[in-house]
């Protein structure tokens, strides 16, 4: 592991990780094959060797299901060599969320260490960007669920649970990491998700004067914890007047909570009072920890269509995406943190992995290496960790934005499976996203924002169609007192002229696809359909709506609540 102790050092570490590109590259694949070689997957292609260039020409490029019948012996008490040549010490757990099941991936130190660094490197580049970035405290909406054990005794968490109880988080942090926060240990590892929000939430009012800064993993979180507060500010205030926790709170986090709040407070009760009965929530971050100096959070990929809501609670506040990672490795920095959401891009680190990209959309399938990666170009994402995976494909598609040093940066675009197909068209994450919000410019006008939302093919009919389950939020109130069928019908037909050509001409020149409809549900909708994810195993902290909802017990969450339909009424123009 490379040792940050200061600024300085830490920097020039990363200059000279973003200057010898190929030099790394070329020597992690030597690292993981020299170590990996024997093991049972490796030897079934390479028979011992561990060239280059046989790995290239040998070893396939597998999906998850591909390694599963491996990792799952190891999971069930098998020796670790049967994958990883290095020792297996447990699994992270994924969310299932975006693939549509939950995997087991396997971890060792090597991945706690390289997320060591990747932090490391984040919080160094804040400190050249934001002035006192780790002063104060941060409200960082954090929740870790205890490990569960596998049938070997290994234990299976979410990364983020694995990454902040490992020695790697808990020792030894430089004075540049942004470590202080408003909530106790206890409120982070409550295992009752609606308790453990409550308690952060609360905590972060009551210290409101030493916030500088507000984060959650993802853009979704901080959405899904203001209008947590919309609900229930008035019984936080309530507890911050008499200096009393609410009864309902049960967990071994309340007697921590209760420290922090003190005793009876009526005139800071009043102050959040007064704030939170503004007609409009626009700015509400800010109003109410006035020191904030940045958001912290990841807006890029699906986590993009959160951003417009995002922006109206914090007005002009910086929202930074720090870093992209996965399950299966670290990957990059933004080192330009301060840029618009838009215009994020994340710098590969050469020294995670060994990366490997198949072109997207060109009709070529060469796969090519980190350092051949062409400007402009798409591509698929492919990894060799540390931990057994051989060109695993991580289905993630990135755009090649520029080169910090001679180090490729990348803009995620998309994940590489077909979110919508009705009949031969295939729609995309990325080209339902950019429909959906071509169509929330329509809402504006009647000061309408898109809350969350989702879709559904429907194909139980002839011909199927697209179903899109939206919830809206008023800027000024959370109640929408009447909908509006003409601007609805509209957003139908916006969202169907932003579709590809394939999808027109059969909508409109076949008639193989019906027309496109949207679903209003009720307020609090997408808040169920989270809980009912979570009950399946999903965690909080990792949770992201699905953009193609695939299970029946999932799509009867949302049709419980349908409060209007709404289709297209025009056929797009070819």
């Amino acid at each position: 592991m490379i040792n940050l102790t200061e600024e300085d050092a830490g920097l020039a570490v990363l200059e000279k990780l973003t200057s010898n590109v190929k030099q790394i590259q070329d020597a992690v694949l030597e690292e993981i094959l020299t170590c990996d070689v024997n093991t049972e997957y490796l030897w079934s292609f390479l028979h011992g060797s561990s060239d280059k260039e046989l790995f290239k020409k040998n070893v396939p490029v597998g999906t998850y299901e591909d390694f599963k019948p491996f990792i799952e012996r190891v999971v069930n008490g098998e020796p670790s060599e049967i994958i990883s040549g290095k020792p297996i010490t447990g699994f992270i757990q994924t969310s299932g969320t975006s693939g549509g099941k939950q995997k087991l991936i396997p971890l060792n130190n090597k991945y706690l260490e390289n997320a060591r660094l990747l932090f490391d490197l984040r919080y160094l580049v804040l400190s050249k960007h934001v002035a006192g970035h780790n002063e104060g405290k941060g409200l960082h909406l954090i929740f870790l669920k205890p490990p569960s054990k596998t049938p070997s005794g290994l234990p299976a968490s979410y990364a983020t649970t694995h990454f902040m109880k490992s020695d790697y988080y808990v020792k030894n942090l430089p004075t540049y990491w942004d470590s202080s926060s408003t909530s106790p240990s206890e409120i982070k590892c409550c295992p009752d998700n609606k308790q453990s929000l409550y308690c952060h939430l609360l905590c972060g009012l009551v210290l409101r004067d030493e916030v500088t800064r507000v984060s959650a993993n993802f853009a979704s979180i901080l959405v899904q914890g203001i209008t947590f507060l919309e609900n229930f500010w008035k019984e936080m205030c309530s507890n911050i007047q008499s200096g009393q926790l609410s009864d309902w709170i049960t967990d071994s986090c309340k007697d921590s909570v209760s420290m922090i709040l003190g005793g009876p407070n009526p005139q800071l009760a009043d102050i959040i009072e007064d704030i939170c009965n503004h007609k409009s929530w626009k700015g509400i971050i800010p109003m109410l920890w006035p020191k904030t100096k940045f958001i912290e959070c990841i807006v890029t990929g699906q986590m993009a269509q959160h951003v417009p809501l995002l922006e109206f609670y914090v007005n002009d506040l910086p929202i930074i995406s720090p870093n992209y990672a996965s399950s299966e490795a670290m990957f990059g920095v933004n080192l330009n943190p301060l840029c618009k959401p838009q215009d994020v891009s994340y710098t590969f680190l050469p020294n995670m992995s060994y990366f490997e990209f198949i072109p997207v959309g060109e009709g070529n399938n060469t796969i090519v290496d980190l350092v051949n990666v062409k400007l402009g170009r798409y591509y698929e994402l492919i990894v060799t960790n540390y931990a057994g995976l051989h060109r695993y494909r991580v289905g993630d598609v990135l755009q090649v934005t520029g080169f910090y040093n001679s180090a490729p940066q990348f803009k995620f675009i998309r994940r590489q499976n077909v979110v919508l197909s009705v009949y031969l068209e295939a729609t995309t994450e990325e080209d339902l996203l950019k429909g959906v919000t071509c169509a929330t410019q329509v809402l504006k006008s009647s000061d309408i924002m898109l809350r969350d939302f989702t879709c559904y093919p429907h194909v139980s009919n002839i011909p199927g169609h697209y179903v899109l389950y939206w919830e809206l939020k008023g800027n000024n109130d959370d109640g929408i007192s009447e909908l509006n069928t003409n601007m609805l019908v509209e957003c139908c037909s916006v969202v169907e002229e932003s579709l590809d050509a394939l999808y027109k001409r059969y909508r409109r020149k076949e008639g193989s696809i019906g027309a496109l409809e949207i679903r209003v549900v009720q307020q609090g909708t997408f808040d169920a359909l989270m809980e009912y994810f979570i009950s399946q195993g999903a965690s909080l902290a990792q949770y992201k709506t699905p953009r193609c909802i695939k299970s029946y017990e999932a799509l009867q969450v949302l049709e419980n609540r349908v409060l209007a339909h709404f289709f297209s009424e025009e056929l797009p123009q070819c």
